[in-house]
């Protein structure tokens, strides 16, 4: 697939994926919906690639949401399929055996703040701003956001930035629980990719593992989460990268690891 909104580049490991439609500050249309989509089932097969990190073309906006003139003639079937296809990405994200890192440069708004949840941490530019403005459209949030911002930040908080529409600066979001770190505009790529690296180096099995153990249990009760968790933990013992890991440590040199 021809990817007319996205760019692709892999360093070392770590595949970074720029949302490349500035000129509408990078809105989801249903075309850029499936770029990703496909980039992320492509990635899955790709053993390369180790760690993925998103962000934003441009200096205003990660992703400001999802795109109004798309949205704005469409009828409730097709807001349906449209919704559908929003959180079809979304799942896609989750069920990758590889962290995907937000790094939010400017608005993430609507779909686009659906987006860097999706992701399993998020890193900001001082310049980020978070919000799910979809009420002040007449409409709500439909990607996912009313699900995964109560998991992570609880019913009341979530409930007020559903209801209100209202944005947080990227500090409030870090108070809030939602980025794990805000940063200087010049200095985030950097940090995302410094962090990507320390991941890439470790076992992608048994980080691939950990990102499902931790999403899986989300959705269980603690007693079967952590039946899960052992059952993953076990099945690593048949693993090429236990056996390097642990020979490694043995004999104090670093561990090479290859994959399961």
């Amino acid at each position: 697939m021809e990817m007319k909104n996205l760019l692709i580049e892999n360093q070392a490991g770590v595949a970074l994926l720029t949302v490349n439609r500035p000129q509408a500050l990078n809105a989801l249309n249903s075309v850029l919906l499936d770029e990703l989509r496909t980039a992320f089932e492509q990635l899955q097969q790709d053993k390369g690639v180790k760690v993925v990190i998103v962000t934003g073309s441009g200096e205003k906006a990660f992703v400001a949401g999802a795109d109004i003139a798309e949205m704005a003639d469409i009828d409730a079937m097709q807001a349906l399929a449209f919704a559908r296809k929003g959180q079809d990405l979304i799942k896609s994200i989750g069920q990758l055996n590889k962290p995907v890192i937000a790094a939010v440069n400017g608005f993430a708004l609507g779909g686009g703040f659906e987006l860097a949840l999706a992701c399993d941490f998020i890193y900001a530019s001082e310049k980020a701003r978070f919000g799910l403005p979809e009420v002040t459209l007449g409409i709500m949030p439909g990607f996912g956001g009313t699900q995964k911002l109560a998991r992570i930040i609880g019913r009341n908080r979530a409930n007020e930035l559903v209801f209100t529409g209202k944005m947080l600066n990227a500090v409030e979001a870090e108070n809030w629980g939602i980025v794990n770190a805000v940063l200087p505009a010049g200095e985030l790529l950097d940090r995302a990719m410094e962090t990507a690296g320390k991941i890439s180096g470790n076992g992608a099995c048994g980080v691939a593992h950990a990102k499902d153990a931790i999403r899986s249990g989300l959705d269980m009760a603690e007693v079967d989460g952590l039946r899960y968790e052992s059952s993953l933990f076990a099945a690593l013992f048949a693993s090429a990268d236990q056996k390097e890991g642990m020979q490694a440590f043995l004999q104090k040199r670093k561990a090479d690891f290859t994959g399961c």
